[in-house]
């Protein structure tokens, strides 16, 4: 196979995935999956190694990259078999995402497998959008350890048991159909790109593709001096009584290997900022992967000389059951900007100072009465890109680990009791230097019922850190009718009441002629 053969065997691949979440997306019942796209399609190998991925949430693919393998392993699969799964020590990130396998047969033998993964605003969470400030995973939602959903394709009684403990089951019952739909799709188009290879021969295109991609990664580590590289990050609080909670890498970087090891970091905490391995995983990978060329395919053989190690019970590798729902949205951020933070050293040249540092999330809604239906909604918010070499940091975008967009103003007050009365850029509070980081953002919400609320944001105490002598970015700030709220807060709001949240702004890179002489 030349080179032009595998691009385009790749290409078909990736659009399998695009495909595949263009039906998902298309068919979701909730604003979170259909409007906001927080959803992410791959396919694996037979072994559970990554053979492509559409471009959806680096969270969500890199965590699976690195998990899918143990998940695999758990079954004897046959053809229309379906398993879902969210634990986050088996495979998962924290329980709204919700993950879905399928077995891919041609000639009746098992060639790979299609999945996708999408995140639930009701997974019956203790407090509506499923993000609560919590403790312990028990009180994050429903746990699906991995199970058959499906099996000889039709629905198992396990569907229904499903949806029967989830708060909003209609809506619930929707996403989780557009998650079928869009393995269904997934797997008649996979097995059409391979009935046209053959399976012999596309099999052997896999293991070409993963050559080619480990070959990539040689050539990126040759640009990088070998060496030790330490960064250290504060995350700022659990919301439950633990500040400047520090995450610390060491990046061991030689011609042929990288090693990423988190000791050092603090120990598991009692709120939800802990988050599992396959998470850390997902946070180095994607740092690496921004680095290499953009035509490189997402395939396994990109991250197979990647080692990540962290301490057992740590922060970032943390033993079940504690609570992880901010830690995949905001552990995960933290932990991109510590690895970056390392490779500053190695390749300053290269590396951007650091963004707004937080997914901003915010979930709210209320559970159902005797005389009301209740609503579930969560959203992340954009902030402030770090600034770079060459460039200005880009305003009011969501940055690394997240993907996905904001909820139109439309969608937002059609589906729920909300009024958005404020949207707009903060003013020149991006880093200075001799680029400036970009702004963040400031999103009001007018409350027209009585909403239970919840917080889970970041960077309101440590700022996104400049490069080079450049200013960091502005601190995020989170206030109700005026007065000012925690980073992480759980609190019920009345009618008319009013929050604001102001996203942080991105660092700057590197420091102006300008101020230099003075």
């Amino acid at each position: 196979m030349n080179a032009i053969e595998l691009s385009i065997f790749s290409n078909r691949i990736e659009s399998v995935c695009d495909e595949m979440g263009a039906v998902l997306r298309r068919a979701a019942f909730s604003p979170n999956i259909k409007d906001r796209l927080d959803f992410s399609c791959a396919i694996f190998d037979v072994s559970g190694e990554l053979s492509a991925q559409a471009a959806h949430i680096p969270v969500h693919l890199g965590s699976m990259a690195f998990a899918m393998r143990d998940v695999i392993k758990l079954f004897d699969w046959h053809m229309g078999d379906m398993v879902v799964f969210n634990d986050p020590y088996l495979g998962g990130t924290h329980l709204p995402d919700v993950t879905l396998v399928s077995p891919v047969f041609l000639d009746q033998e098992l060639i790979g497998f299609v999945a996708n993964r999408a995140h639930h605003a009701d997974i019956g969470a203790d407090a509506p959008g499923s993000m609560p400030l919590s403790t312990s995973l028990t009180q994050e939602g429903v746990l699906i350890t991995p199970q058959k959903i499906m099996q000889g394709g039709e629905l198992r009684a396990t569907f229904d048991e499903l949806m029967s403990k989830l708060n909003h089951s209609i809506e619930s019952t929707g996403d989780f159909n557009a998650q079928i739909s869009a393995n269904l799709r997934g797997l008649k188009r996979l097995e059409e790109v391979a009935t046209g290879y053959g399976k012999k021969s596309y099999l052997a295109a896999l293991e070409k593709l993963n050559q080619y991609g480990e070959r990539l990664m040689k050539q990126l580590l040759a640009t990088i001096p070998s060496g030790k590289y330490h960064f250290l990050d504060l995350m700022d609080n659990d919301g439950l009584g633990a500040n400047n909670i520090p995450i610390q890498v060491s990046l061991i970087i030689e011609k042929d290997h990288v090693i990423a090891d988190f000791k050092g970091t603090h120990k598991q905490v009692e709120g939800n900022i802990n988050c599992p391995l396959s998470v850390a995983a997902a946070a180095v990978y994607y740092a690496f992967r921004c680095l290499m060329p953009v035509n490189t395919p997402a395939c396994s053989g990109v991250y197979r000389l990647i080692d990540i190690q962290a301490p057992k019970g740590c922060l970032v590798n943390a033993i079940k059951p504690a609570a992880v729902a901010a830690g995949n949205v905001e552990t995960s951020t933290r932990m991109v900007d510590v690895v970056l933070g390392a490779l500053a050293q190695a390749i300053p040249e290269k590396i951007p100072a650091a963004s707004h540092g937080s997914m901003n999330n915010v979930a709210m809604g209320q559970f159902k009465t005797d005389s009301e239906s209740g609503w579930n909604y969560y959203e992340t918010i954009g902030g402030g890109m770090g600034a770079g070499r060459h460039n200005d940091g880009v305003s009011a975008v969501q940055t690394h680990m997240t993907n996905t967009l904001n909820t139109p103003i439309e969608s937002l007050e059609m589906h729920y009791p909300l009024r958005l009365v404020q949207y707009t850029i903060r003013d020149n509070l991006g880093g200075e230097g001799l680029h400036s980081g970009g702004a963040g953002l400031c999103r009001e919400f007018e409350f027209l019922a009585e909403t239970q609320l919840t917080l889970l944001t970041e960077r309101r105490t440590n700022p996104p850190w400049g490069v080079g002598g450049a200013e960091n970015g502005a601190l995020g700030i989170n206030s109700l009718n005026g007065k000012l709220l925690p980073a992480k807060i759980s609190l019920n709001v009345s009618t008319g009441d009013r929050l604001k949240v102001e996203t942080p702004g991105g660092g700057g890179w590197g420091v102006k002629e300008s101020l230099i002489k003075q």
